[in-house]
């Protein structure tokens, strides 16, 4: 597969116009990055996915992985881009011609934002078929009712991608079934049945708790067909594992790229600090460890491209390069000592931001389990 070094090198001469700094006051402030977002849209890269018939690149999720693992890299926190990138795949697969045309050349010229994706709930957690936010199909529209938890950036969207049971779970057939997916406008939703409320976090990731009380939306929101909604969802879930895996590939470089150069340059007791074992060696683990989750991200993100089944890959990647970027992450903290907990170094802010993957959007136990069951025919462990 190709490296993409000509992406490489233009989302790096982008993103060197907005330094450490620049996220820093961002994190400081629990702001939001517009201004990037609005020159990474005129650049084209968030339409990365989106084929060039309705505005977008075109590219593959491996050019557009690089892209989020660049913007990593240089110490920037592509939590606001993934987004984009992955939720409007649901629409392109499975909306219909008319959809797509309505909304995706919009959503490629940056005149919509599609960043919030409407699935966890406080009860359900990650167990998605037991979710009880329930649209009633009232013939020309529906009406919602229910409520979604750890939904992010859904106050800096316009748009919503909502999965709700359209039938009762005691009604189907398999658990899968009678869910459907939404497309939801918030700008029309918000004071009409639907109330987002912000949840602070550790990291500055903007996720919001959503209320739908009899929130009204048009037949039309419905993408696909009724009650297929489940099988919709979990086509994106795996472009969306792996350009997660691309982002914490981009924090191990940005962690190890640090340490090393610490280690070099910080002389104890008349010697380079990184002359020690204790320090070389595990800035060397760490090099191995981002280069296993490298070659796997890029193997899922091959096989993502070609069309191929790549379920195992994709949770593998994700794995490995969550736990990859933990463990960098906090050898560079270790490596510069207290200067490690300076927010001016940048390591402590991108340390808390890198750490929700083992637990986001899937958790590694989770993970370990479809592992276990799927790849290696073992019994189903819950």
């Amino acid at each position: 597969m190709s490296d993409y070094e000509e992406i490489r090198e233009s989302v790096a001469r982008l993103c060197a116009r907005f330094p450490n700094e620049y996220w820093r006051q961002l994190d400081a402030e629990r702001g939001y990055p517009d201004e990037l977002i609005r020159v990474l849209t005129e650049e084209g890269f968030l339409s990365a996915l989106i084929p060039d018939i309705y505005g977008g690149a075109g590219l593959g999720i491996g050019a557009a992985g690089t892209i989020l693992e660049e913007i990593s890299f240089s110490g920037g926190h592509p939590g606001a881009f993934h987004a984009q990138m992955y939720t409007m795949g649901t629409l392109l697969r499975h909306g219909s011609e008319l959809q797509k045309e309505e909304y995706l050349p919009k959503i490629a010229s940056g005149e919509l934002r599609l960043q919030a994706f409407g699935v966890t709930e406080p009860v359900a957690g990650t167990d998605t078929t037991s979710i009880r936010t329930f649209a009633e199909n009232r013939g020309d529209h529906y009406r919602v009712n229910g409520q979604k938890v750890w939904i992010s950036r859904a106050q800096h969207s316009d748009l919503l991608l909502l999965l709700a049971r359209t039938t009762p779970r005691d009604e189907v057939a398999r658990k899968t079934d009678g869910l459907s997916v939404f497309l939801v406008d918030i700008r029309e939703a918000v004071g009409n049945g639907l109330t987002i409320q912000p949840i602070e976090t550790m990291m500055n990731h903007h996720t919001t708790e959503l209320f739908f009380d009899n929130l009204v939306i048009p037949a039309s929101s419905l993408i696909g067909e009724e009650g297929k909604g489940f099988r919709y969802i979990l086509d994106g879930m795996n472009a969306e594992r792996i350009l997660i895996a691309y982002e914490c590939v981009g924090d191990c470089k940005f962690f190890i790229d640090r340490a090393r150069a610490y280690a070099c340059e910080r002389r104890v007791f008349g010697r380079p600090i990184g002359q020690n074992q204790g320090v070389q060696f595990p800035i060397a683990r760490a090099y191995a460890d981002m280069r296993a989750a490298e070659l796997m991200t890029r193997e899922a993100a091959r096989l993502f491209d070609a069309g191929e089944s790549c379920g195992a890959e994709a949770n593998l990647a994700k794995l490995l390069a969550s736990e990859a970027s933990w463990k960098a992450g906090d050898t560079c903290l270790q490596t510069h000592g207290g200067y490690g907990f300076a927010k001016e170094f940048d390591i402590e802010r991108k340390l808390r931001e890198t750490r929700l993957y083992q637990v986001a959007p899937i958790s590694t136990n989770l993970i370990l389990s479809f592992v276990g069951e799927h790849v290696l025919d073992m019994p189903r462990s819950f």
